[in-house]
């Protein structure tokens, strides 16, 4: 059970820090000359996207489970 927990820890341990570098290295250098040297890691608007049809697609999968 350790094991799982250090895994879920270490997974939202590592979003986070890389949110937190990306919002740092974009936020004064995104319009300048520099931006297409400090690119972000994470495309966050298409993870938002992504993370939003998984919700979606698990809540229709609940909707439809629980109504049987």
């Amino acid at each position: 059970m350790r094991v799982f927990l250090g895994m879920i820890l270490g997974a939202l341990l590592l979003v986070l820090c890389v949110y937190v570098y990306d919002s740092q290295s974009t936020s004064s250098v995104a319009n300048g000359q520099n931006a297409s040297i400090s690119r972000t890691i994470v495309n966050w608007d298409v993870a938002a996207a992504d993370w939003h049809a998984v919700k979606t697609r698990v809540h229709q999968d609940w909707i439809r489970l629980s109504s049987r």
